[in-house]
């Protein structure tokens, strides 16, 4: 069972990422590299340093849940990705996502829930489970955005190294 300030810490970083990643690409976001990589690594680092805590005494069935996991929660990254349209403005891009970029999201929820839940039922959800909640959202964040910035480099679109302060509200 995790500790209150596990829990808290889980609700910290499910509202910042619903506020930075799922709010600003529904109502749209100028990009810069700095907004397509901080958050991803800051979610693997903490994601990867709480899940290392775990995995001593991980048995394999864990480590597979959590293989899968990553694997769907990264393919589903690219789809989000994919829904987003991307325009000039302002000097840089602008990404813009879709009800379906709504939709992906629920979905990406649902997954890693589901997978948990199924974890549970199979008797092989752990600590290791819970602890890899921020590492599975960081990379399929982590592989959202690298999507984003191919696509980005592909159309040849400006992406600025920084937002004006007046612009990056």
């Amino acid at each position: 069972m995790p500790s209150a300030a596990t829990v808290l810490l889980y609700v910290a970083i499910a509202a910042y990422v619903f506020y930075r990643v799922v709010y600003k690409q529904v109502r749209g976001t100028l990009l810069d590299r700095r907004t397509l990589t901080v958050m991803p690594l800051v979610l693997v680092a903490v994601g990867g340093y709480l899940a290392a805590k775990a995995l001593p005494g991980a048995p394999a069935a864990e480590l597979g849940l959590l293989a899968v996991d990553l694997v769907v929660l990264a393919g589903l990254g690219v789809l989000r990705s994919t829904t987003t349209t991307l325009t000039e403005r302002d000097g840089t891009t602008f990404q813009k996502g879709s009800a379906i970029t709504i939709g992906l999201w629920a979905l990406t929820i649902g997954v890693r829930v589901g997978l948990a839940a199924l974890g549970t039922a199979l008797g092989v959800a752990g600590p290791l489970t819970s602890a890899s909640i921020a590492l599975t959202l960081g990379v399929s964040i982590a592989v959202q955005n690298a999507t984003t910035y191919r696509r980005v480099q592909r159309r040849g679109l400006p992406l600025a190294d920084r937002r004006p302060a007046a612009l990056s509200r």
